[in-house]
């Protein structure tokens, strides 16, 4: 009897084991094609950034460990272009979170037409990249752009070279950046407005709460998890900035307008200096990563 009943067992585990491995089976190899495309090109970069790697040279690439580090830290120009990554973020993006918080509080009342200009909103994200450079260019043109025209029209001068002056230049890029992703973070910002129950405001009405009151105790507090998800995307992308600084200025005049993408670009793709280029992408990838930490972090501490 013993042997009859103890292969039904064995085959009701072996369908068990089956049954909670399966999945993990048949994920596992979409998950090692991942896998191998994210993280082996980010090895291949953080070995290659200990390493001489000069391709107009004929000689080998060679391991110099953190000498590309070292003459990062001691590169004028790498921090003349971090000075104005770090102004494109904290002028951009909090710019984009002002404005886009104030036109998601507006859009979140009814009034008639209300879907037309909500879908109008959309349209500077479904622009490219490159066209909105193309754009801006024609906008800031200091002969037959509108802008200059507009200036000299209302006699406020005669214009200025907004691109090609070191004290414009940056501030120009700046305002199409801020054009083309505060319609972003006012979508995502409106989302999170209607998320926000109705019953809490009217809590607040029958405690004889001011409108600032409601929109600093309530709607700011319960918003605030998403205002950090929206600067979370938005930091990422204004460290990866490239193609509005080429296009508009190509970093210029000298280097007044130079980020740090488009540095390292520049490093590597100019200049072939493998080694330093990404040693310059993997400091890039650490500021990154420290920052979207703390926000991530911030966020948790919100929910507890």
């Amino acid at each position: 009897m013993n042997r009859v009943t103890a292969a039904p067992v064995k085959g009701r585990d072996f369908n068990s084991w089956i049954d909670k491995r399966l999945p993990v089976l048949f994920v596992a190899p979409v998950v090692g094609i991942l896998l191998t495309l994210a993280i082996g090109p980010l090895l291949f970069i953080f070995i290659t950034s200990f390493m001489s790697w000069e391709l107009v040279s004929a000689a080998a690439p060679q391991f110099i460990w953190f000498r590309n580090y070292l003459n990062i830290v001691l590169d004028s120009r790498f921090w003349n272009a971090m000075k104005n990554t770090l102004i494109l973020l904290v002028g951009g993006v909090g710019l984009q979170l002002v404005l886009g918080l104030i036109t998601a509080l507006l859009l979140n009342r009814e009034f008639k037409l209300k879907r037309v200009v909500t879908s109008l909103f959309l349209i500077p994200i479904t622009i490219a990249p490159v066209v909105v450079g193309f754009q801006w260019r024609v906008i800031y043109h200091e002969s037959f752009g509108p802008l200059n025209y507009i200036i000299r029209m209302l006699r406020l001068g005669n214009g200025f070279a907004w691109l090609a002056d070191t004290r414009t230049a940056l501030f120009s890029i700046l305002v199409a950046e801020v054009w083309q992703w505060t319609p972003f973070v006012t979508i995502v910002l409106l989302a999170g407005l209607q998320s926000i129950s109705p019953r809490v405001y009217e809590a607040a009405n029958v405690d004889g709460a001011t409108p600032w009151q409601v929109f600093r105790r309530v709607t700011l507090p319960l918003l605030k998890p998403t205002i950090i998800i929206v600067a979370l995307f938005r930091v990422m992308d204004v460290f990866k900035i490239f193609d509005l600084v080429f296009l508009l200025t190509g970093g210029g005049p000298g280097t007044a307008s130079e980020s740090v993408s488009l540095y390292t670009y520049i490093n590597g793709f100019r200049y072939f200096s493998m080694g330093y280029a990404t040693a310059l992408a993997v400091i890039q990838l650490l500021i990154v990563t420290i920052i979207c930490m703390n926000l991530v972090k911030m966020m948790k501490v919100r929910r507890a």
